[in-house]
């Protein structure tokens, strides 16, 4: 489960299909894992009630046994589902735009172009500095975005650091 920064040269593959031919990936990083612990403690707490009624369950009829795990099974299959949200979720950083890619049977993009930011700030919450997360938020120019606000961000002091030296540097004023 890592949350490395991709440099342009090691980009995640997917990423071509939305990149325009003149665009240039600056950072695409994975969405930190703690976004998992939620439905890992859903998960492990869910396990524990199946052993405590395995327990204390009498032995006939076996279907309620069955009837629990059962239950178990499906809240194991839902913390597989998340898993997997979380390996195709991206945040990605291009010399252009700002997007966010998700889903898994429904893939989709929001996006935010870099000159339409304003503003941008992140809040890191206590569990978020305990264990290394932050949350983005962009502001535009009066508008609504589709993108304007991204959770779970790993290392966000760093990426923050990057991402107003792309948005306000002295490349920004060039034009480059």
């Amino acid at each position: 489960m890592s949350n490395q920064v991709y440099t342009p040269q090691a980009e995640p593959g997917f990423l071509g299909r939305y990149l325009l031919p003149n665009e240039r990936c600056v950072i695409a990083v994975r969405r930190h894992p703690a976004q998992l612990l939620k439905p890992l403690a859903i998960a492990f707490g869910g396990l524990l009630v199946v052993f405590f009624f395995d327990v204390f369950l009498p032995p006939q009829p076996t279907y309620m046994r069955d009837l629990v795990w059962l239950g178990w099974l499906g809240v194991f299959g839902w913390l597989g589902w998340k898993i997997a949200e979380w390996w195709v979720d991206y945040f990605v950083v291009t010399d252009q735009r700002l997007l966010v890619t998700y889903g898994l049977l429904t893939h989709r993009v929001a996006m935010m172009p870099l000159p339409k930011v304003t503003d941008m700030s992140y809040k890191r919450t206590v569990p978020g500095r305990l264990l290394g997360y932050g949350e983005f938020i962009m502001e535009s120019a009066g508008q609504d975005q589709a993108l304007s606000t991204v959770t779970y961000v790993p290392r966000p002091d760093t990426l923050y650091l990057q991402i107003c030296d792309l948005l306000f540097g002295p490349q920004a004023d060039s034009g480059d």
